[in-house]
């Protein structure tokens, strides 16, 4: 289990990187919408796994290749806005949990099923 100490590293990693990725000129990892989910810093601060959630992604191949060509200015900025000690080798991992949360939802949302009227529960 992660210290407090690396928890409060993976936040600020995870705010600083949701502002770097909107800064990227690169036209491939600008498809739909992009959040940083987490961040998941080794407790020697030399790797650290981004996970992205992107909805309405089109291409995840460029999308990953544009983040691969990207990720030494990311890393550079990182480690001047964040000042750590070992600024991580990111690895970039596309997340599609919040994609298969709206396709259940719209799932759920599609069934013809009626709500159960409340009954009373007065013990008859």
């Amino acid at each position: 289990m992660p210290s407090n100490h690396l928890n409060r590293i993976n936040e600020d990693i995870r705010l600083c990187m949701d502002k770097l990725l909107r800064e990227v000129k690169d036209p491939r990892i600008h498809q739909g919408l992009m959040s940083v989910t987490a961040c998941d810093a080794a407790g020697d601060l030399k790797t650290c796994k981004v996970y992205l959630s992107v909805l309405g992604l089109e291409d995840e191949k460029s999308l990953k290749q544009g983040l691969r060509s990207a990720s030494g200015w990311i890393r550079r900025e990182l480690g001047q806005r964040l000042r750590l000690r070992n600024t991580p080798e990111l690895t970039f991992i596309i997340d599609h949990s919040i994609e298969e949360g709206a396709r259940i939802n719209s799932i759920l949302a599609s069934l013809d099923i009626e709500p159960e009227e409340a009954s009373d529960h007065d013990g008859e």
